[in-house]
């Protein structure tokens, strides 16, 4: 049985979840809200845009960490990367991906990424790599 980590008031932490895959962001959003974080969930790059837009706006939820995916409809992660830049947003993104992560991690980096978890993950890299993101990698372990 795998380990759950411990999570305090202190890491709890509103997540923007980007995924074109249904049944995968569902498995995402149901870990992170088991572990006591607030989900606000996108189809695509654009939906996550605008949902970012609103959560910026709204004074009670505005969220710390962005995780999405890299290949999406509409716009994909690096794209989102790109805008948030342009836009200056500053606000750690967590890519996911299928792909060779050293190929993407390269651009995502470049574009401001924390970090880039490859798919399939399991739901203690999904934390580990969610703590990092927030707190930075000495401050999870």
């Amino acid at each position: 049985m795998p380990h759950r980590m411990p999570y305090g008031a202190a890491t709890r932490t509103t997540v923007i979840v980007a995924d074109d895959d249904d049944d995968l962001r569902a498995l995402v959003v149901e870990t992170l809200r088991s572990d006591g974080h607030t989900v606000i969930e996108a189809r695509d790059g654009a939906e996550l845009l605008s949902v970012l837009n609103d959560a910026l706006d709204n004074r009670f939820v505005r969220p710390d960490l962005i995780l999405t995916d890299v290949l999406m409809p509409k716009l994909s992660g690096l794209g989102v990367l790109e805008e948030l830049r342009r836009a200056k947003v500053r606000l750690p993104v967590l890519m996911m991906t299928g792909f060779a992560p050293s190929s993407v991690a390269a651009v995502a980096k470049r574009l401001g990424a924390v970090g880039v978890l490859k798919k399939p993950f399991g739901a203690d890299d999904l934390r580990m790599a969610v703590l990092k993101a927030k707190f930075g990698p000495g401050e999870a372990s």
